[in-house]
């Protein structure tokens, strides 16, 4: 009976959809598996065709494709080279599956079909999937693994299953996606897991933004001693070597490297940065272009821009009105000078002033109110769509979540554009970021170390300046206020009654509250952003428009 076994961990980051050039990339991470000695390669949940599938896997199409790539890859395993165990679609008769898959020998040793499927936040397999049987052990060269598909070690059921049928560790094919404090729930599951089988655990993770999610990799494993043998590092591929030995307590990894847990602002930046350049590059943007005003959000996004692409491929515009300062064109100026990117500037004023007149028989005898600072936000909205439209470049709309959950936005006007990242960010987050990146350059990050934008484009008042001395405190209750009312409202799900007995006033919750649901039009017209919090627009809260509940407690 062998007494070593050598698996390598593959967390990558495909293209969804894009098979070929997937299979190359399963490919490549098999040589390096066989370079560093591994017995099973081990790649990611779907890692056939790129996580989530969404209605994909209605295409028989593109099952029928993924099919014919894993018989491929498993006919190249007669080599003699290491085994391959990953993720895909497996059609039988009229079910459907989200399976492993391993190869080996020339051929498919083994599959094992996904138990418990997800159907929460963002995730509907039950839609999508057919749920397969409790599964049982894989014989491997003399070893015993168990094989779970994501879901299945979330639940206790599965892996206790396949302790019982006499596994030797729970190893785990995961699309686990990014959201802040994610990781510390997965050890504690992880553990939990650990300690009712006995076993170790092995967490194979994607990585890499799709659409609006980001996986963050972080693979690791854990000894049956819960202690912590691998640890693999945020939000870039991997390829590492794991050694198993059996002993008197059974299969024990030997201790290897340890990647960094990232801090949480580290962890939020690196998500923006993956999400941003993989929804432009993946989706074959030359760049991006974006609105610089001299405000804090518009210098956090073109600073996570910057990162994430370079310089190079990054357009600012300033675009003030009347109302601008001049303090606020000194303070975008800086930021573009600071981060190395062109910057030119294209006033709104003959465009506020074409509308007035085309609109003055219309709007005859009724004053000026919001309706006038909208058209400023849209005359902008405009031409930075006729930018976009004309070089290539995907808009970047700046907007925070803060302001997307009351509706503090334009439609058709500072929403305007392509992706956001920081739809899911709050505006006092959005403070802390700032700061942290003036302080800190982001492993990987392309832009420049040191200050990425001035002290007091974070320290002054925020404002949209659409109306003379206007700062968002005029519309809105203190972001501190604000953003404790939201969060409690977004990601608490919390009563009114329940806000106001942590000491918020019920005034302010109960008009925070009204803002939250009449803005939801709103929401659905935004434009995709990455997320960050386990509760973001879109993907995870899902609210009617038409809807009569006031949150009052009678």
């Amino acid at each position: 009976m062998p007494e070593t076994l050598k698996i390598a961990l593959a967390q990558l980051n495909p293209r969804l959809g894009a098979l070929d050039e997937i299979a190359q990339k399963l490919r490549a991470a098999r040589e390096e598996g066989a370079r560093l000695g591994a017995d099973l390669v081990v790649a990611p949940e779907f890692s056939i065709c790129g996580y989530p599938p969404e209605d994909l896997v209605r295409k028989p199409a593109f099952v029928a494709a993924c099919a014919e790539r894993i018989a491929a890859l498993a006919a190249e395993t007669a080599d003699g080279g290491p085994a391959l165990l990953l993720g895909g679609p497996w059609r039988e008769g009229e079910k459907l599956y989200n399976a492993a898959f391993l190869l080996g020998e020339g051929k498919i040793l083994a599959r094992r079909a996904k138990h418990e499927l997800p159907n929460y936040g963002v995730f509907d397999e039950k839609r999508l999937f057919d749920a397969g049987p409790a599964p049982g052990p894989i014989a491997f060269r003399g070893f015993r693994l168990g094989v779970l598909v994501c879901e299945d070690w979330w639940l206790p059921a599965v892996p206790e299953t396949l302790a019982e049928s006499g596994a030797e560790m729970l190893l785990s094919l995961n699309a686990s996606p990014f959201e802040v404090g994610k990781q510390d729930q997965r050890i504690a599951l992880a553990v939990s897991r650990v300690v009712e089988t006995g076993l170790p655990f092995v967490f194979c993770a994607q990585v890499g933004g799709q659409d609006e999610l980001v996986f963050e990799g972080a693979s690791f494993v854990l000894n049956a001693d819960r202690t912590l043998a691998h640890q693999l590092p945020w939000f870039r591929e991997a390829v590492t070597l794991t050694t198993w030995r059996r002993g008197e307590n059974g299969l024990v990894c030997e201790p290897g490297p340890l990647a960094p847990e990232p801090s949480v602002l580290a962890q939020t930046y690196h998500g923006m940065m993956l999400g941003l350049a993989d929804y432009v590059g993946k989706n074959g943007f030359p760049g991006v272009i974006l609105g610089l005003s001299g405000g804090i959000d518009s210098a956090l996004s073109a600073a996570v821009a910057v990162d994430a692409l370079g310089a190079e491929r990054v357009r600012a515009v300033m675009l003030p009105s009347p109302y601008t300062s001049r303090e606020s064109l000194e303070d975008a100026a800086e930021v573009a000078r600071l981060l190395g990117i062109a910057c030119e500037t294209i006033p709104i004023t003959p465009a506020m002033a074409a509308f007035e007149q085309a609109l003055a028989p219309a709007f005859a005898g009724h004053a000026a109110d919001t309706t006038e600072e909208n058209i400023q936000s849209r005359a902008r909205g405009l031409i930075l769509m006729a930018l976009s439209n004309k070089f290539g470049q995907m808009l970047l709309t700046t907007g925070n979540k803060s302001e997307m959950s009351v509706g503090y936005a334009t439609l058709y006007g500072d929403m305007c554009g392509g992706y956001s990242v920081l739809k899911d960010v709050y505006k006092t987050t959005v403070f802390a970021l700032s700061r942290w990146r003036n302080d800190h350059r982001p492993e990987g990050a392309r832009g420049p170390a040191g200050m990425v934008m001035p002290t007091r484009v974070i320290e002054k008042p925020p404002s949209a300046e659409l109306k003379p001395n206007q700062t968002d405190q005029d519309s809105l209750p203190p972001y501190d206020v604000l953003d404790r009312i939201l969060a409690g409202l977004v990601e608490g799900e919390a009563s009114v009654e329940a806000l106001v007995a942590k000491g918020l006033p019920r005034e302010t919750v109960l008009r925070v509250w009204k803002m939250l649901d009449r803005a939801e039009y709103k929401r659905r017209q935004a434009p995709p952003g990455v997320k960050i919090t386990p509760r973001a627009f879109g993907r995870d809260r899902r609210y009617p428009i038409t809807n009569g509940f006031t949150g009052l407690v009678r």
